[in-house]
């Protein structure tokens, strides 16, 4: 898979990219990442990519013809905007993204992107949440990161992927290792028990009663309507 990041800090990516799980993959080949400066593709001795906006108020705004100029080249890929108006990212669009060839990033900066770019160059909008960042890096790194450890042979234990949050609408339920006991903090029982149907069940229940508790909206949109 190849992963093209248009932004005006091509260094943040640097060391990120060359450890833990994304390091791997790029490494064993699963993943390229191309880093494309943004003023590489602006006008002037300043390479300026932002101006202020029509209609007077605070901030910058990215323009729209270093955006379209560093873009073209990039046609062919999944084109995404990360920024805080678009849609909540969410595991759904990492699992379809790791099965794409080519997906470009665009990292937003100062007060926001020309909306021409939004209407012209770009297929999707996403956001990280309902916050705001001085720009879209961290959100890139956050998509790389998330593509890269699904993609084949990159994970030590495939079969994990099965099992974490948001596979069957639920959260992961929790988990523990050696020692048994800490301090008197104590392993529940059950899971030493060697039974593996009630360890399952155990388990089922226990994500169940999390989502519920701690992400009542994904339950509730995880049942099927009555």
């Amino acid at each position: 898979m190849r992963v093209s990041v248009v932004t005006i800090f091509p260094e943040f990516f640097q060391h990120p990219l060359t450890v833990s799980i994304v390091g791997r993959a790029i490494e064993a080949g699963s993943l390229e990442v191309e880093t494309i400066n943004l003023r590489d593709y602006a006008d002037g001795v300043h390479r300026k990519v932002d101006d202020s906006p029509f209609g007077g108020g605070a901030g910058m705004v990215m323009m729209v013809e270093p955006l379209d100029r560093a873009l073209a080249p990039l046609a062919g890929s999944i084109r995404v905007l990360l920024t805080p108006g678009g849609q909540p990212l969410d595991q759904a669009t990492l699992d379809r993204w790791s099965s794409i060839e080519h997906l470009t990033l665009v990292c937003g900066r100062y007060e926001g992107v020309d909306e021409r770019v939004a209407e012209h160059l770009i297929d999707e909008q996403v956001s990280l949440g309902d916050f705001v960042l001085a720009g879209g890096e961290v959100a890139a790194l956050t998509v790389i990161e998330g593509v890269a450890r699904l993609l084949p042979g990159v994970l030590g234990n495939p079969e994990s992927i099965k099992s974490e949050s948001f596979r069957d609408g639920t959260l992961e339920e929790p988990q523990y290792t050696r020692p048994a006991v800490y301090k008197d903090w104590a392993v529940p029982e059950i899971l030493l028990s060697g039974d593996h149907a009630r360890v399952d069940a155990w388990r089922r229940e226990q994500r169940i009663e999390r989502t519920k508790k701690r992400r009542p909206d994904l339950w509730r949109d995880s049942q099927p309507d009555e």
